[in-house]
């Protein structure tokens, strides 16, 4: 009987037939999303199998590339993980699998057993793979990533997730090399599903919340040519959502639970017959509908809440940018309009948002919404920790903070790679056994050996221990005989003659116990208090939050950069206290609060335009001082509104020094490397993208201040139409369209004169110039405006006409009112306008300065 016109349909509808049952065993999972491309490859497997997590497992041969030297081989020890772990595919030599795809973003999914093979030791396993134009890994020990690996329930088990972008007419074609002759690459297992073509990539035609640079406004683009791997996909509580159970595409939703660094925090699930509702933006293919029902937050003890923070702490490579996106959706029925609950989110220790409100976000209940931030990881030897941080506004009802799930994805460098360092070999004795007979007397050598070797160790540690506690007590004599303080803890010395060392317990008198009643300031770092010490001087008291390492660090920087600066702008520091975990700062008081309680949201009188100007001169003498004053320059790294307060007969002083650092310290350099710190939407981007520290960093910072002042709202505003957000970017687009008197604050209509307006427009968007090397110097900012209050208060002694609201230069044209200014003056304003660069010619821009006569 012939079979050979009957096995092939036969074996085409057992295909089909399979397929249908692949597709329904996966649809139990209610499957909103199917993707055009699903494989599922158990490499060096002769059977197709299937397992309990909805994946249907081919063989590999028909995606090997023909010329392949690679064996298979069955694992030695048997896992006892369900997968593609029985067999291996392995081999000396490269090998390549091929892919036939269609155009558009996939998940790439590699599965290791990290094991012994036939004739392929475990230890000998050190390879990299490439993926079309990416390297995945490179130099990849298996077996030291499995021994590093901390979790138990998947002993000797490795998973990486890429997400790569394919264009038209490709065929993927991963590659498996191994590093030397000696070694070998395997692999166990390859996935390839698609996702929709703008799940994790920026959407060019509509991106109407794009990721964000953290403590910045610049937008970042996840273009996809980049390739992207999957650090950490993780939902609230305690519960895994396994790949059975996504929308279609079978990822993992891990638990936050064990990477939390805060003790008292709570997980919720709303499991109520509230629907969710999901948008153009988030379509319901984004995340289970269990990831947004699960809430972490920190509990209902609001002052507990309000003294720390909610924090994980996540391992990652450094030297790479990553993108996180963070999950929220509002179903507490307490919160019923925006502002109930409003918190902080910081990242690595940079402010991402002072204004997370959900609420705010969704304007509903029950409606999903992601929020991405991308963050760079300065190069370092090892794997560092990348910190998210959540802490309530002390202006919401409800202080408490709240987040679904948090995915961070590692984005390819330049060179097209994602591969990170192999972790350390772990640190632990070998002993060899060459028979049984001699285990007994091996035994005992290595335990007379070590026995000897620690009570060495001890010895050496007690006499080393000795002499540096007697040292130390000689150290604490002489450093007390010369004026010094040492802090408790184990702080170092700091200096008491230029500032006073305060006990706690005066420290409680001077604040009446921290009473409440006093509290003049509160932010991230803690609350200020008026006080009273020596019966009657007033002065300000800044109680940090104890037990910050962060806090400690800037507290101490404080001290030692303030303790030795005296300058009419800026703030004294009194003296300190640390004690009894407490780390207070003691400064003199200033009567008028911050320069921002003046300008907006407050019901404080505003500013005159003369009150302005000077005040702004007197920050900018005190930036000056601290850039070319004292004996190294200093750069404050938190010049901003806030950080500018006023005195009593409204002299301005530059303030809150934690984040300051030395600048150069020779005339070779030219920078400071150093972790991006700063406030959100006062931070300088070409030191956030660079991370290179100069004074112009202050100079851009002061320029922010510079557009608040004259407009009176914040650097950043969320409820305006998108154009508006950005300050910066607002003032830049009014001026280059001739209209910046449209955005000036209308609390100063009729009060500046037309040259001083557009004088001071110049000055301060030059502060602000892409280019840190085109910026001023604090010297030439302070000469500028000096000269813009002469050109005020001469105006208006001649009684000359003054700016209204919404004109720059009246009876003119924007045409005219440039064209007259730059042939009276010196200045052109057309190059800020019109080059392509958008920067101010400084030349020009100061002309005046230089050459008087040209007025």
């Amino acid at each position: 009987m012939d079979t050979t016109c009957t096995g092939t349909p036969l074996r085409t509808i057992l295909l089909l037939l399979f397929q249908i049952w692949c597709f329904s065993f996966i649809s139990m999972a209610d499957v909103i999303y199917r993707p055009t491309d699903l494989f599922s490859v158990s490499c060096g497997s002769s059977t197709n199998f299937s397992t309990l997590d909805t994946r249907n497992w081919t063989t590999d041969i028909h995606f090997l590339s023909p010329t392949h030297l690679s064996v298979a081989a069955p694992s030695l020890t048997p896992s006892t993980i369900q997968g593609p772990y029985t067999h291996a595919r392995l081999s000396h030599s490269p090998f390549t699998y091929s892919f036939p795809l269609t155009p558009g973003p996939k998940f790439i999914r590699l599965f290791f057993y990290s094991t012994s093979y036939q004739n392929f030791p475990r230890s000998q396993a050190s390879f990299s793979v490439q993926a079309g134009p990416y390297t995945l890994l490179q130099h990849f020990n298996s077996s030291l990533n499995a021994d590093a690996d901390d979790d138990p329930s998947h002993p000797d088990i490795l998973f990486r997730e890429y997400c790569i972008n394919l264009q038209d007419g490709e065929n993927l074609n991963i590659t498996f090399i191994p590093t030397t002759t000696d070694s070998y690459a395997f692999i166990n297992g390859i996935e390839i599903v698609s996702m929709p073509p703008y799940l994790y990539y920026t959407d060019p035609g509509h991106s109407p919340e794009q990721p964000q640079y953290v403590a910045t406004m610049t937008p970042y683009v996840v273009e996809n040519k980049f390739a992207l791997e999957t650090m950490y996909r993780l939902k609230a509580g305690d519960h895994t959502i396994p790949s059975s159970e996504d929308t279609g595409m079978l990822r993992t939703w891990d638990t936050d639970s064990k990477y939390l660094d805060t003790q008292s925090e709570e997980s919720i699930e709303f499991t109520g017959t509230t629907n969710l509702s999901f948008t153009k933006n988030i379509p319901n293919y984004t995340a289970p509908d269990q990831v947004f029902r699960s809430v972490r937050n920190m509990g209902r003890n609001a002052s507990f809440n309000m003294r720390n923070n909610i924090t994980w702490q996540l391992a990652v490579d450094s030297g790479f940018t990553y993108l996180l996106r963070l999950y929220f959706c509002e179903l507490n029925p307490r919160i019923e309009e925006a502002g109930v609950l409003r918190f902080f989110i910081f990242i690595q220790d940079q402010l991402a948002t002072d204004w997370a409100d959900v609420f705010m976000w969704t304007n509903h209940w029950g409606v999903p919404v992601v929020r991405e931030y991308v963050v760079i990881i300065s190069e370092s030897p090892k794997k560092v920790n990348l910190s998210l941080k959540m802490h309530p506004h002390p202006k919401s009802i409800i202080q408490d903070a709240q987040i679904n799930a948090i995915e961070i994805f590692k984005i390819s460098n330049y060179k097209g790679s994602l591969a990170g360092p192999n972790p350390d070999p772990p640190q632990t004795a070998v002993v060899s056994h060459q028979g049984s007979n001699k285990k007994n007397g091996a035994t005992k050598k290595i335990l007379a050996a070590v026995t000897g070797t620690v009570f060495g160790v001890l010895l050496l540690s007690f006499i080393v221990a000795f002499f540096f506690v007697k040292r130390k007590k000689n150290i604490t004599v002489e450093s007390t005989k010369e004026g010094t303080s040492p802090l408790r803890d184990g702080s170092p010395s700091l200096p008491t003659n230029l500032c006073r060392h305060f006990s706690i317990s005066e420290i409680i008198a001077a604040t009446n116990n921290f009473d409440e009643l006093f509290i003049v300031g509160v932010g991230g770092f803690g609350n200020v208090y008026k006080g009273y010490i020596d019966d009657s001087t007033p002065v300000a008291i800044k109680r940090l939050k104890p037990g910050s390492q962060q806090g400690l660090d800037e507290f101490m920087n404080e001290i030692e950069m303030l303790s030795q600066l005296r300058h009419l702008h800026l703030v004294s520091l009194i003296g300190y206290c640390y004690e009894s975990n407490e780390m207070i700062l003691v400064y003199d008081f200033m009567d008028r609060g911050a320069l921002r309680d003046h300008l907006y949201d407050t019901d404080n009188p505003l500013l005159s335009w003369k009150q302005r100007l000077q005040i702004c001169i007197g920050a900018a003498r005190g930036l000056h001082y601290l850039h070319t004053g004292a004996n190294q320059m200093i750069i404050h790294r938190d010049v901003k509104s806030t950080n500018i307060l006023l005195d009593e007969k409204w002299v301005a002083k530059v303030s809150d020094f934690g984040l300051s650092r030395i600048g150069p310290t020779s005339s070779s350099m030219t920078h400071v490397s150093t972790q991006v710190k700063g406030s959100v939407g006062y931070l300088d981007p070409e030191y956030y993208k660079r991370q290179r520290l100069t004074e112009k960093s202050d100079v851009y910072s002061y320029g922010v201040v510079l557009l608040e002042v004259l407009c009176g709202r914040q650097p950043l505003l969320r409820t305006v139409e998108k154009q508006q957000v950005s300050l910066v970017d607002w003032a830049k687009h009014r001026y280059q369209k001739g209209s910046l008197g449209e955005i000036v604050d209308p609390a100063l209509k009729g009060q500046i004169a037309p040259h001083c307006l557009r004088k001071f427009g110049e000055v301060a968007l030059s502060c602000l110039l892409e280019d840190g090397t085109q910026r001023p110097s604090m010297n030439d900012v302070v000469g500028v405006l000096e000269f813009v209050l002469q050109l005020q208060l001469q105006d208006s002694a001649h009684g000359d006409v003054v700016w209204e609201s919404g004109v720059d230069y009246e009876g003119s044209t924007t045409d005219d009112m440039f064209s007259s200014h730059s042939n009276s003056s010196g200045l052109n304003c057309t190059s800020y306008r019109n080059k392509e660069s958008d920067r101010l010619i400084l030349d020009n821009v100061f002309s005046e300065l230089k050459d008087p006569k040209g007025r």
